[in-house]
């Protein structure tokens, strides 16, 4: 099997026989750079609060950015953001899907600003050691977060549970995983 570049695509085949030409099996385009994509996004937030969570570039040029912000990203922030990228790569030249989101309340947190963002809610934190924690979200900061911990204690000499109280920090190298806990109250 070979590949080999040819106008912004990969050509990749097998050569049947040593004495028969090349074969092509299927042609690979080749990726669109992050970095291009990074810098027309970076473009457009400049000066604003909006940030890239995630962006990922598959096979086939499917790309999907996440933004994030420390307020509530709308749907029209993100057709902004998916008008600029598609506005400015050209679909002659190299074809791509594009899907521009903002994460949702059932994905893990994974940059301390969208700690900070959330301060003030119930999160389900799993740490490393694969121990649970569940709390208020009371603190964070680039290094640490701190969780509002209450619950109900067996104290010997007592028949009822005790509530307990306490406030936990926990550095984000110790989080395994951390989401936002939905209340239907």
């Amino acid at each position: 099997m070979y590949c080999r570049l040819k106008k912004n695509a990969y050509l990749c085949g097998v050569n049947q026989r040593k004495t028969e030409g090349l074969q092509p099996l299927f042609l690979l385009p080749e990726l669109i750079a992050e970095s291009t994509i990074r810098a027309l996004i970076d473009e457009k937030i400049a000066g604003t609060d909006y940030y890239v969570l995630r962006l990922e570039i598959k096979p086939g040029n499917n790309i999907t950015v996440e933004l994030e912000s420390m307020g509530p990203v709308g749907i029209s922030d993100c057709v902004d953001i998916s008008r600029q990228i598609e506005h400015n790569l050209d679909r002659e030249a190299e074809d791509f899907s594009l899907q521009v989101t903002s994460p949702g309340l059932d994905k893990p947190l994974i940059d301390y600003r969208q700690y900070v963002k959330n301060v003030g809610r119930d999160l389900k934190v799993l740490l490393n050691d694969d121990t649970e924690i569940t709390g208020a979200l009371t603190a964070a900061d680039e290094e640490k977060i701190t969780l509002h911990i209450e619950r109900k204690e067996k104290v010997p000499g007592k028949k009822k549970k005790v509530k307990t109280k306490e406030d936990k920090v926990v550095p984000y190298a110790e989080i395994k995983q951390a989401k936002i806990k939905i209340n239907f109250k």
